[in-house]
Parts: structure tokens; sequence; C-alpha cells
């Protein structure tokens, strides 16, 4: 029976495996979805749990997998993938794991997602892993007397805001090495912003400075540039890596030199027929954020079913709209939505959307629990 695999059950994995659950026919084929933890990890809301230990939002975070598979047309397996075969035919294979185990694939979704720094970098193993991984950094935070966040990304310019709504008279200093927050993809207006939402709240900035080493030995740091700072505890805020050691065994077509998947319209791999990618960790020109998953499923999905049924694929990814939403905290933040002008919301859309709840009810969502 052709068995179509699913590698990685986080925000794109796991909506790609509930649609797929729905439309695959369980006597015809069978649907696995390998995963490296044994629930799905909600990122967004994860830098207030770090920070406060939250023990209902840790619960809201770290979802089970029991409502993932419509009509129960699934399993999940647990394990981390370390290789990709193909027959000789290269229409088929196997995954390899860790534990030495081969799951045989006719059809290979690959959404692994990203590698992250710091305490975002959950270990393997089961919730109770993670809650003693949550309770140190939300310790090590509260010891500190000073903080360096290195990245004014969205992970960077959030944690400050978490830091700042519990730490109001701690130091907190935000280093990043473009001129302004954020990236290119977005107007300076927007930028400029959010920095001045940032200062508001009394939060150094500095702009164009770079930090090579994450050092907390000391209190008195300097920049590769020479800029001095002051900081008890330095956390890499920088965005993540795509984590695909693994794909390098499909060959050299697959992966480009910075390790992110080559992919057609179709979101096909490149020289692959039976291998899909979605995610962030794909070469297309878009910001890597969850919310595209939204544009990413349903054109897996189809793909897979018309693959299934005989048929070439030829739904095709034609991009989504660049928008987003940074928290300051549980009450403020900024938000950019690129349409007409360029709509633009402030403190009160922002948190009403986004950081009152930390959109807990679309992670639920993606994994059927809403």
């Amino acid at each position: 029976m052709p068995n179509v695999v699913v590698v990685g059950a986080g925000g794109f994995g796991a909506p790609v495996a509930h649609g797929l659950s729905a439309k695959l026919d369980s006597s015809k084929h069978t649907l696995t979805v390998i995963t490296s933890r044994p629930y799905f990890t909600h990122y967004p809301a994860l830098l207030r749990v770090l920070v406060t230990s939250d023990r209902q939002l840790e619960d809201d975070s770290l979802l089970g997998y029991d409502k993932l598979f419509q009509n129960g047309n699934g399993s999940i397996k647990v394990g981390t993938v370390t290789g990709i075969t193909k027959a000789p035919n290269g229409k088929s294979g196997t995954v390899e794991l860790a534990s030495g185990e081969s799951v045989p694939w006719d059809v290979l979704v690959l959404t692994p997602g990203s590698l992250w720094e710091a305490g975002l970098s959950l270990p393997e193993g089961d919730k109770s892993a993670a809650i003693s991984w949550f309770d140190s950094w939300a310790e090590k935070f509260k010891q500190a007397n000073s903080y360096a966040l290195v990245g004014a990304g969205a992970v960077g310019i959030e944690l400050a805001g978490e830091l700042r709504d519990v730490y109001p008279n701690k130091k907190i200093t935000l280093i990043h090495g473009d001129s302004m927050f954020l990236n290119d993809t977005y107007p300076a207006k927007f930028r400029k912003d959010i920095e001045r939402r940032i200062r508001i709240r009394k939060i150094d900035v500095l702009l164009s400075n770079h930090v090579d080493t994450i050092d907390n030995s000391g209190t008195s740091h300097k920049t590769r540039e020479g800029t001095p700072f002051e900081a008890d505890l330095i956390v890499p805020t920088r965005g993540g890596r795509p984590n695909t050691e693994f794909i390098k065994s499909l060959g050299t077509k697959a992966l480009t030199p910075y390790g992110r998947v080559n992919v057609k319209p179709t979101l096909q791999v490149e020289g692959e027929t039976n291998v899909f990618a979605a995610g962030d960790v794909i070469e297309y020109k878009e910001q890597k954020q969850v919310a595209k998953a939204a544009g990413h499923a349903p054109v897996i999905i189809e793909n897979v079913i018309a693959l299934l049924s005989g048929s070439s694929p030829s739904k095709e990814y034609k991009g989504s709209m660049e928008a987003i939403l940074v928290t300051n905290g549980k009450n403020g933040g900024a938000g950019y939505m690129g349409m007409l002008w360029g709509v633009k919301l402030g403190d009160y859309l922002t948190a009403k959307i986004k950081s009152k709840t930390l959109l807990v009810g679309y992670a639920k969502a993606a994994v059927g629990l809403a």
C-alpha cells in the first residue's frame, strides 16, 4: 500500500497532514508523520513562556496530536531524521531515523522547520523536558540584572517586550546589525515606528552593530564595531536556520548553498517527482513565517492527491501577501499588511489580534483541536 510520509509536524507539517488525512483513502494509502517531539510546538507563544513559566500558556504552547488526523486516518512516529534514500526508480525510498529504523515512502513531504538558538532551541523528549527547559530560562532571566538581545527581528523585539513587562526596571539592550529593525521587506517608516515604540519602554538600542561571540562570563562587553554595552545575560535572538542537513542525501539539486530547499512552483523539490517541500525551509522570496502555511498547505495537499491518482501535479504556489504582527508585551505592538498603500496597525489592534492571546487558537486549529 503506498505510504505518504510527512517529515515535520510543526506550523507547516501539521496543517498538511491534517488536510491530507481528510482526503486520502485509507484503504489505498497510509499516512505517516515523523516528528522529533511528541507534541506540536507553538513558537509564537514561547517567548512569553520562557520569561514567565506561565503553566497555562505552556499547555497552550505544547499541544498534543490526538486530533491531528481526521477520521483517525494517519499515524505519528517520533524520531529524528538523519537521511533520505531513493529506490532505483527514484520515485520511492526510505526515511532514515537516528534510531536505525527506516520508514518507507512513496510520496514524501518535507516540512522540517528551522533550528533556533537559546531558549527557542527546545530539547528533544516529552513535555516534561520542555517544561524543565522553560523553567531554567525563566530562572536565568530572573537572576540576571541586565540583558543584551542580539538581533532585532521579530524574536528580539518580542522578547524585549516580554522582559519589560515582567522586569520594568532592569536594563535591556537590543543590538541589530542593520540600520533599522526587521529587514527591508517592510517600509522604513514602519521599521522606525517599531524602534520608537521599543525606546518608549526604556529599552536601549544599538543599530549597525554586531556581536560575534555570545560570552556570558562578564558584564562589560563590546560589539564587533567596538561599541561598549553591559549585560549579565546575552541572548542570541536571530532568525532560525533551515533544518535541512538530512536533505543533502537527495542530491545536489535539492538544496541551495545556504541550505534552503529548491522547489518548483508546484512545491515539488527540484529534480524530484514524488518529493514536496513547504514552510520556512524552501527557497522562495518571501518572509519565513508560519502564516504562510495558509498558502503552502493547499498546494501540497492538492498536488499529492493528484500524484496518487495518476495525474501530474499542477497547482502552483504564487506567493502570499507580506504581513507581520510584532508584539511589545501583552498590551502593545505594531503590525503591517502589504496591501493597498500599506496598512499599519498600532497597539490596540496588534494586542487584540496577537499580543494578548499569542494566536493560540490558530495553533489549536492546525492540529485539529479547534
